[in-house]
């Protein structure tokens, strides 16, 4: 079998990941609004509201991980379509949800496709010539579309009633179909011979190790956890008004787009292993300032930092991966992984909060950030490793 070469890192390709990516994704990015909705439809408590919460994210989270396999095989076009379908009609069926009990079934089955296309367009970001640049351009678009969802989906849900918000995603599902036509397919199948731009052999399908998976996991939880609760320590420590504090989040969300041009650049400049170790370190100590801190002025600096290094994190994962395993099998994965720990952080923050307050929690997340980050700089490495195999040869003129 005649394995194909890496696809060029075009319009249409970049255009086909941030969409898949972005639905993808969305059902995690977006649920701050999808709870606010339902918890006033059904009148639900916040236990109520956080169990069809979690049956979305771990739905997305569980499929994602059971299909990064078949996710590294040819045919991911298919595979998305299949699953935005899934998910339209779980959108669908959340809009009209009469009770609590569809609500949660509409949920698991939305949650299921998304799940789908997320392991399918993770996956397809090792396809491309240049991880680095494919990442960024992912992590860049799919950032500025969720924003603008995360705007809509209220808006419609105010706007044209109660539940709208559901239906403006399925027909985001819609939309999404003709524009991932131009997915990477891939490479090569698992165990097959594949070729990179440089014309260099490509690893084949890479088995991530459960202490990887971990790692990624608990990166996300403590991550999206710390984030959940942003909005609320920055009004009670700081003493800063609720749209001071949601202003304050909402511009360093956007200026965290930095990271992921930084990121890239960083890792070419002092090399992966360096710069990654020094984002994490900066992105420990920022979360820990966010949270301890009474001061509004290291809130805001503390708060733009943590998501700039947040995102040159990720950026940097995704490529050592992509890097690692051409097939895409090890992205989708860790993106598995960090929808897993995405669905459980904001629980496990929640509780320590309650039980040993801000000051602890600070140092909590901080030492759980570099614990779980040890395993992805080792990773990093053998990313750098895999990059430098593949450059060609320097040729020598006698």
């Amino acid at each position: 079998m005649k394995a194909q070469k890496a696809t060029a890192l075009t319009f249409g390709v970049a255009v086909a990941l941030v969409a898949g990516v972005t639905l993808g994704n969305g059902g995690a990015n977006v649920m701050p609004v999808f709870v606010d909705d339902f918890a006033s439809r059904f009148r639900m408590s916040d236990s109520g509201a956080g169990l069809v919460a979690a049956t979305q994210l771990m739905a997305t989270a569980v499929v994602t991980l059971l299909l990064a396999k078949r996710a590294a095989r040819p045919g991911r076009v298919r595979m998305t379509r299949l699953g935005l379908a899934v998910a339209a009609v779980g959108f669908l069926g959340a809009t009209v949800a009469p009770e609590p009990m569809t609500l949660i079934l509409a949920n698991l089955i939305l949650g299921a496709g998304l799940g789908a296309v997320y392991a399918a367009a993770t996956a397809a970001l090792a396809a491309t010539d240049d991880a680095d640049k494919a990442s960024a351009v992912t992590i860049s678009g799919t950032v500025g579309v969720t924003a603008l969802l995360i705007m809509a989906v209220p808006e419609a849900n105010h706007g044209l009633g109660e539940g709208t918000g559901f239906l403006l995603m399925a027909l985001c599902c819609l939309l999404a179909w003709p524009l991932v036509r131009r997915l990477p397919d891939g490479p090569a199948t698992p165990g097959t011979a594949s070729t990179r731009a440089d014309d260099t052999p490509a690893a084949t399908s890479a088995k991530p190790s459960v202490v990887l998976l971990a790692g990624t996991a608990l990166l996300w939880a403590v991550t999206q956890g710390a984030w959940s609760y942003a909005s609320v320590l920055g009004r009670q420590h700081t003493g800063m008004l609720h749209s001071a504090v949601s202003a304050v989040l909402a511009i360093s969300s956007v200026v965290a787009l930095a990271g992921a041009v930084v990121g890239p650049a960083a890792a070419h400049r002092f090399g992966r292993m360096r710069s990654m170790a020094a984002f994490v370190i900066a992105q420990a100590l920022a979360m820990a300032v966010l949270i301890f801190t009474h001061d509004p002025v290291l809130f805001i600096v503390a708060a733009v930092l943590w998501q700039t290094c947040q995102l040159a994190v990720l950026v940097q994962t995704l490529a050592a991966a992509a890097l690692i395993d051409p097939t895409g099998r090890l992205v989708a994965s860790l993106s598995g992984a960090g929808a897993l720990g995405t669905g459980v952080g904001p629980l496990a923050v929640g509780a320590i909060l309650d039980g040993a307050g801000a000051g602890i929690l600070s140092l909590v997340l901080a030492v759980g950030t570099f614990a779980a980050s040890l395993p992805l700089l080792k990773m990093t490495v053998a990313g750098a490793k895999a990059s430098a195999q593949r450059k060609p040869a320097p040729v020598t003129v006698p």
